[in-house]
């Protein structure tokens, strides 16, 4: 989903800040997540199924669906940051629209509105299972805007 807006990055080396959000989370890597593409307000992530990744009935643990469209939604919002500021999500509700089977995920997220302190981010999780991609997962994640000391 396209929403056309006007997003500015405040930091001219935005790319280089989003790859270092992916680069700095251990979690992120250790499940397999990667960072397809990056733009302003906007970021693509795939992650290749594997065992680790289920639950007890052979279904994409609703966890690792969360966490891709949480994290690729930090990277949305990270794309629109100051060098001085970093983005924490404060809140996420997520619809788990049918269970997740396939061989790999990919989500996208875009940012819908970027303010001075919160950042609102829609993240749409798709399963391909035999070159059909089907939706999901949707979650609408708010990312605090806070300086990079925060304590």
């Amino acid at each position: 989903m396209r929403l056309e807006q006007k997003l500015k990055p405040k930091n001219p080396e935005f790319l280089k800040r989003v790859h270092e959000i992916f680069d700095r989370a251990p979690f992120i890597r250790d499940i397999g997540l990667k960072l397809e593409s990056a733009e302003i307000g906007r970021a693509v992530t795939s992650l290749e199924i594997k065992e680790k990744h289920m639950q007890q009935n052979n279904f994409v643990h609703a966890g690792v669906l969360s966490t891709m469209a949480d994290h690729t939604a930090g990277c949305a919002g990270g794309s629109l940051i100051a060098p001085d500021e970093v983005v924490l999500s404060v809140e996420y509700k997520i619809n788990l629209l049918r269970p997740a089977i396939g061989e790999s995920l990919r989500c996208e997220a875009q940012v819908l509105r970027n303010g001075k302190t919160l950042i609102i981010v829609d993240s749409f999780v798709y399963a391909t299972q035999k070159g059909r991609e089907k939706l999901t997962a949707r979650a609408t994640v708010t990312l605090a805007v806070v300086g990079s000391s925060y304590d």
